[in-house]
């Protein structure tokens, strides 16, 4: 099954180009022959993208040619891979080898992760394994990758989603060596641990928009007022440590869809969704697009020789509603083909970030910088299969069958699909 064409729409666009341009100099050459004295010239910009229609709360600003290249293929994979085998081009398999760990085997996994522990019943989720269709995708060997990593710093740097990466991250090494855990803050979101035997370190930095952000939500993610975030201040938070770490893993994408101020100078520029404010309302996008660049910039300015991985923003999987609106996600197999597209909100986080990591690692190859991109949407986006959904929250069921409970299609159970993410992972820095 061709995993590819979740970028049929920029292929398409692509074409289109092509074929105004051929039609514009045919204009031309009739215009010469028969002295025409009108013609129509078809609109061949390099801005003619349709901007999607935004779902709830999603206000994307139209897309401006000198900061938004057309999106393609080279885009997703780095120029000098173009001859090797696409990774990415592939589908899931059964496979009967089981999970790399489970939530017996690993204390590290949060309890909204921990499907199997919260009483889900059915274990096909973890029966299925991503092969790509011209090569072999090996496992995440953890012994291989803790004898490569050995005296090595790594942090993950984000939101949510990173953290359950990262989760997934450490149970795999856990089943070699079990991490021993050296700092936490007190609400848990920043933690770092150490791999004694191999004197590595990973941390984990939340920071949902990578920049300065004053937040006002409490546990249950309700907003007592807007988000204040400053799209020309990187968060100090991490900015701080980066020179303390040889690997760095950066993803971001879903928390700029929150309603939110945005400042710069600490002068109000703008904002996103606040609607009844006298305020220019920019976009999501403006500020995450400014932010992307800034975080390429100090990266490309730092004396510290890291490797960078930008991780793609990833899919939710929510059908008959939303987070908040009674979303569900009941689905027990991998999606065919077609069944899920790109949406919105994604297609406006992809074009800003594949095209702007397109920039940056050219700036990298110039600078000796080593910059990589984990692409794992298209894998993602056809595991339906793999959300916490009702099982976020411990057997909920138990006294009710027909109970109604808030699911989360959004994270990942662990074990799970997200696991597969550390072995494209481990292809990027170990293997390739």
């Amino acid at each position: 099954m061709k995993q590819n064409w979740w970028r049929s729409a920029y292929k398409q666009n692509h074409l289109v180009f092509k074929l105004g341009i051929s039609i514009l100099f045919v204009g031309f050459g009739f215009r010469l022959l028969f002295s025409q004295s009108s013609s129509v010239i078809p609109d061949v910009s390099d801005n003619n993208i349709d901007t999607p229609v935004a779902e709830k709360n999603v206000k994307p600003i139209p897309l401006d040619v000198s900061e938004s290249p057309k999106i393609e293929l080279n885009h997703i994979h780095p120029k000098d891979d173009e001859d090797k085998c696409d990774i990415l081009d592939g589908e899931w398999v059964p496979y009967s080898g089981g999970a790399p760990y489970t939530n017996n085997t690993c204390r590290w996994i949060e309890s909204h992760q921990n499907c199997m522990g919260n009483g889900r019943p059915d274990t096909g989720y973890i029966n299925w394994r991503w092969s790509p269709k011209s090569c072999e995708l090996p496992r995440f060997d953890a012994k291989k990758f803790l004898e490569t990593m050995r005296d090595k710093s790594w942090a993950f740097v984000g939101d949510s989603i990173t953290r359950n990466h990262l989760q997934s991250f450490i149970c795999l090494l856990s089943e070699v060596e079990d991490a021993v855990e050296l700092f936490h803050d007190k609400d848990y979101k920043n933690r770092k641990w150490q791999f004694p035997s191999y004197n590595l370190t990973v941390s984990v930095i939340w920071s949902p928009f990578l920049a300065k952000a004053d937040i006002f939500e409490d546990i249950d993610g309700v907003s007592s007022s807007e988000i204040q975030l400053h799209i020309d201040i990187l968060d100090k938070t991490w900015t701080e440590q980066f020179h303390t770490w040889d690997y760095v893993l950066f993803s971001s994408g879903k928390w700029f869809i929150k309603t939110a101020i945005y400042f710069e100078e600490n002068t109000i520029l703008g904002c996103h969704g606040c609607e009844g404010k006298n305020f220019t309302d920019l976009g999501f996008n403006f500020a995450y697009r400014k932010i992307i660049k800034n975080l390429y910039d100090f990266i490309m300015n730092s004396n510290k020789q890291s490797t960078i991985i930008f991780r793609t923003s990833t899919p939710d999987h929510f059908e008959n509603g939303s987070w908040s609106t009674g979303g569900t996600c009941d689905r027990r197999v991998p999606a065919k083909e077609g069944e899920f597209e790109l949406t919105d909100l994604n297609i406006n986080l992809r074009e800003i970030e594949l095209p702007e990591f397109e920039k940056a690692e050219a700036r990298a190859s110039e600078k000796g910088k080593k910059l990589k991109l984990l692409d794992v949407m298209p894998l993602s986006l056809v595991r339906p299969d793999g959300h916490p959904g009702p099982y976020r929250h411990f057997y909920p069921f138990a006294k009710d069958k027909k109970a109604k409970v808030q699911y989360d299609c959004l994270h990942w159970c662990l074990p799970g699909p997200i696991d597969q993410w550390n072995d494209l992972l481990m292809k990027l820095v170990v293997d390739d």
